[in-house]
């Protein structure tokens, strides 16, 4: 029943071993090239392309892409002859409030809003990240901006006692933030603030951002 109603797939994305012989050692491409000759139906291949300019499209619509060395050998538990490059977006956002941190009296998270057509502020997501001396020093920056609300919700899915406390501003701040994936209307994987932004009004900041 659930693999109707949740079918999944195998994506094979390189080849070690066929049969008796071992390939750990072999340049990636022969590695490549033994994995498309053994794989089919029901597995599939990772897509790939041999120069960046047929890549960068990935870096457009996708998380981002995985850069091999053509004569690398895989490397058990290392990044050696590969690199990660993420696809890095910007938009800015409303602070509509902030998260202590860990440490009594600092600062853990901004918590971010956009704008929907009408005129709703809806939070999607937050930003972390912050160096040391900045979550010592944001809360009194913040502090003249609290709207007087606070409260606790999003249980974290780590641990499921503890509820995460929070404290409101009112939509006065502005800031620029970097991110990488938007998934059900909020953004992901460690928002991170890239500059304030003092020359920008809050009602510009608007939900359409997310789908540029």
């Amino acid at each position: 029943m659930l693999s109707v109603q949740t079918p999944a797939t195998f994506i094979a994305f390189d080849l070690l071993a066929r049969e008796d012989e071992v390939l750990l050692e072999r340049p990636y491409l022969e590695r490549r090239a033994a994995l498309e000759a053994v794989v089919g139906d029901p597995v599939q291949l990772t897509p790939m392309v041999l120069t960046p300019q047929d890549a960068e499209e990935w870096l457009h619509t996708r998380e981002g892409v995985i850069a091999k060395e053509r004569g690398a050998a895989y490397l058990p538990g290392e990044r050696k002859g590969m690199v990660k490059v993420k696809r890095v977006r910007t938009i800015d956002t409303v602070v509509v409030g902030w998260r202590p941190g860990k440490a009594e009296g600092t600062l853990g998270a901004l918590i971010l809003g956009l704008y929907t057509p009408d005129g709703e502020l809806r939070v999607i997501g937050h930003s972390s990240g912050f160096t040391a001396k900045q979550k010592r020093e944001l809360p009194g920056e913040l502090e003249p901006f609290e709207s007087g609300e606070r409260g606790s919700g999003d249980p974290s899915r780590w641990k499921s006692d503890k509820e995460l406390e929070w404290i409101g501003l009112r939509p006065e701040l502005v800031v620029e933030v970097t991110f990488d994936q938007v998934s059900d209307g909020r953004i992901r994987h460690g928002a991170k603030v890239a500059r304030w932004r003092e020359d920008k009004a809050p009602h510009e900041c608007t939900i359409d951002q997310l789908d540029s």
